[in-house]
């Protein structure tokens, strides 16, 4: 009986161990291809506050951020500098400290929610993160990696590049 118990453990873990390997296997595909990759990331400003454009083909997906991301991005694409390093500063520092980087981002959109997949590469092993669509858009900024939307998304989202009211900051 004993036996018998200590087979069906091994069993169970080596069941379980495959099924992260494959799940692990098949988060870290490239994006399929009815994904549009984003051509520009801007950082404008909104009447109702910052907004990170993610810009495809002939239209802008705006996603709504705080300040601290919004000027994190924009530091990122323009190459200035912060007083202090905020956390996306922070994580990229780290992941470049262990030759780690992130190597595309998927965003998604959910029940009027961003949400994003962020696919880190540390060493030989990749993994995929669930992320805030505004954070894991910051991390492919500064890593300068591909962010990825599918087409239902841009042409359901998307607007039309010229965007009254908006301005660059």
């Amino acid at each position: 009986m004993n036996t018998q118990w200590r087979i069906r453990c091994l069993f169970g873990m080596a069941v379980l161990v495959a099924g992260l390997h494959a799940y692990s296997a098949h988060a870290a595909e490239p994006p399929r291809r009815t994904d549009v990759r984003i051509q520009q990331v801007e950082v404008a400003m909104s009447e109702v506050g910052p907004v990170i454009l993610l810009k495809a083909e002939n239209k802008a997906i705006p996603v709504f951020v705080d300040v601290t991301v919004a000027e994190s991005i924009h530091a990122a694409l323009t190459g200035g500098s912060l007083r202090r390093p905020f956390p996306h500063n922070l994580m990229h520092s780290i992941l470049t400290a262990y030759d780690g980087r992130v190597t595309h981002v998927a965003i998604t959109l959910k029940d009027s929610t961003y949400y994003a997949a962020l696919t880190v590469v540390l060493k030989d092993a990749t993994r995929v993160f669930d992320s805030r669509a505004s954070d894991a858009i910051a991390l492919a900024t500064h890593f300068k990696a591909p962010i990825m939307v599918s087409r239902e998304l841009l042409d359901k989202q998307g607007k039309v590049i010229d965007v009254p009211g908006a301005q660059a900051l």
